[in-house]
């Protein structure tokens, strides 16, 4: 949570620059996963600034309603007040609360989204079953996360940019290179991809698939209720 409270205000410069502007088409890519539609109600859970709420609020348009869920008030305020998608921000609804236990009536949405969170929670499992209960059956479940590149020298590459370069840069925006170094850590800590969905379809989660991007750096988990 501290780590989120010192950089919320530099956060989303800092992402772009250390992915190379990827995580925009990664976020892209998982919202269009989700197949939303006109009307639709959805929940963006640990949505930080608010870039995937923003791209569901345009898809569900005025009929639909987009619930943005995050712990960290800072976040939530540098989403609100982000000048860019302005219109589109007014819309959301800005909720501060807990992913692993979030005060929504059982079956209130018809699809969710978590977007580089899940990762973060003390009790993953606990926070993926509370997504579950959250869900209309049949309900639409999507997770983007980091993943580990698929090739072994990739995979070498990519460990010494996370780990030796991603803190340099970090220091240089956010004046500290602790949050990346944290990002680096839990990255190489969290489940591969073929052991994430036993953890979704354990929760509850039907039809689990993923695909991985950009050679496995990222990946979009999906799944029903």
């Amino acid at each position: 949570m501290e780590h989120f409270d010192n950089i919320a205000v530099r956060y989303d410069i800092a992402n772009t620059v250390t992915s190379f502007g990827m995580h925009y088409l990664w976020k892209h890519q998982a919202v269009r996963h989700l197949d939303l539609k006109e009307g639709e109600r959805v929940l963006d859970v640990c949505g930080g600034t608010g870039d995937l709420a923003v791209l569901m609020e345009q898809a569900v348009g005025r009929p639909g309603r987009v619930v943005l869920s995050d712990l960290n008030y800072a976040m939530i305020r540098r989403g609100r007040y982000k000048s860019t998608n302005s219109a589109a921000r007014r819309k959301i609804l800005y909720v501060q609360s807990d992913a692993q236990e979030m005060a929504f009536r059982s079956a209130s949405f018809d699809a969710a989204i978590a977007g580089f969170g899940i990762r973060n929670l003390v009790d993953m499992e606990t926070g993926l079953k509370e997504i579950h209960r959250l869900l209309r059956p049949g309900g639409r479940f999507v997770c983007l996360e980091f993943s580990r590149p698929s090739r072994a020298w990739f995979r070498k590459l990519y460990d010494i940019y996370s780990f030796r370069i991603m803190p340099c840069i970090s220091r240089l925006i956010l004046g500290s290179g602790t949050p990346f170094l944290y990002l680096s850590e839990s990255i190489r800590l969290f489940p591969g991809p073929d052991e994430f969905s036993g953890i979704l379809a354990d929760a509850g989660f039907r039809d689990v698939t993923y695909r991985l991007l950009t050679d496995g750096i990222a990946a979009v988990h999906k799944g029903r209720k």
